[in-house]
């Protein structure tokens, strides 16, 4: 199976859906890894304010902050290779890249 590991920019709490306004892109995303997890994918998150050693260890990482700063944040790496930077990838696009079948999800596609 696939390691899927994202960089998110700094955030309150590990996943960033905390507070009183909640961003729903990053429900959405949260939930999309908890469903990869959940398919046997290896999924590793990292937030710069918590994790900063895991942004200068990875030389990827290291590279594009040092060429776009935060603007490269969020990065998503599949098995060592960036794959997104800057914007947070729908659940089609993450299970694509690591090799897992999305399930229709609308009543028009469970009967196609």
């Amino acid at each position: 199976m696939s390691t899927i590991r994202v960089f998110d920019p700094a955030m309150c709490c590990s996943t960033g859906i905390c507070g009183p306004a909640i961003d729903p892109q990053l429900a959405r995303f949260a939930a999309d890894l908890r469903w990869l997890k959940s398919q046997g994918v290896s999924v590793e998150r990292f937030n710069l304010s918590r994790h900063p050693a895991a942004f200068v260890e990875d030389a990827a990482v290291k590279a594009a902050l040092e060429s776009r700063g935060q603007a490269s944040l969020p990065l998503v790496e599949v098995d060592g290779d960036v794959k997104s930077s800057g914007m947070y990838p729908s659940r089609d696009a993450l299970a694509e890249w690591a090799g897992v079948a999305v399930p229709p999800s609308t009543p028009e596609e469970l009967n196609s």
